[in-house]
């Protein structure tokens, strides 16, 4: 946490844009969250509001892979990343995991906000159109985690979420297979951390 903190202070004046990538279950939102909480004036911006929502999921057949790249608006994800770093107001949608929807307008960045920190699995993913955003993080953090640690936390996910043992299976083989794609094709970070080099609550 600190050598993330002692980076981030050392990005300089103006408007920042700080990536926290790692695979689903690595604990990304929750460093995001007490990044923010220890940074003045920072701002969260996760990138799940872009989730398709589940009727286009189902027209289009990928409704048992959701949270695959392919099941998001990356597109749309890319043009919002590009207006944070030019300044000024943005408004960005939010994803409800219990409703399983994202709601348009939920997230507003005011215009005096200097840091933003941008969490989500594919942030530094090498395919079209993710890998634009590369280039537009001023730093990138990658979280590590090993796959059984994940396995583990995911499970307690979709258990605390009142799913049944089949549709727990169901998340888990999705997710793990999207921490996959995660680890083998994501771009190299600016920082990589372990989970014992910083201090994460249960909740992944």
């Amino acid at each position: 946490m600190e050598e993330i903190l002692d980076r981030i202070a050392q990005l300089g004046p103006g408007r920042r844009v700080v990536a926290i990538a790692g695979a689903p279950g690595s604990g990304k939102s929750t460093l995001a969250a007490q990044l923010v909480a220890r940074l003045s004036g920072a701002v969260l911006v996760p990138m799940d509001g872009f989730h398709l929502d589940n009727r286009l999921l189902d027209r289009d057949g990928l409704r048992s892979c959701k949270g695959a790249p392919e099941t998001f608006d990356a597109a749309g994800f890319v043009k919002l990343i590009e207006r944070l770093k030019t300044g000024g107001e943005v408004i960005y949608p939010l994803f409800d995991r219990e409703r399983d929807l994202a709601i348009a307008g939920a997230g507003r960045v005011e215009a005096e906000t200097r840091l933003i920190v941008v969490e989500g699995n594919y942030l530094l993913l090498d395919r079209v159109p993710w890998r634009q955003l590369a280039g537009l993080w001023d730093l990138s953090v990658m979280l590590d985690v090993p796959q059984d640690e994940l396995r583990r936390r995911l499970t307690a996910r979709w258990q605390g979420l009142s799913r049944s043992p089949a549709e727990v299976t169901a998340h888990l083989e999705n997710d793990l297979g999207n921490a996959e794609v995660v680890l083998r094709e994501s771009m190299t970070a600016d920082l990589v951390v372990q989970p014992e080099s910083i201090s994460l609550a249960e909740t992944p």
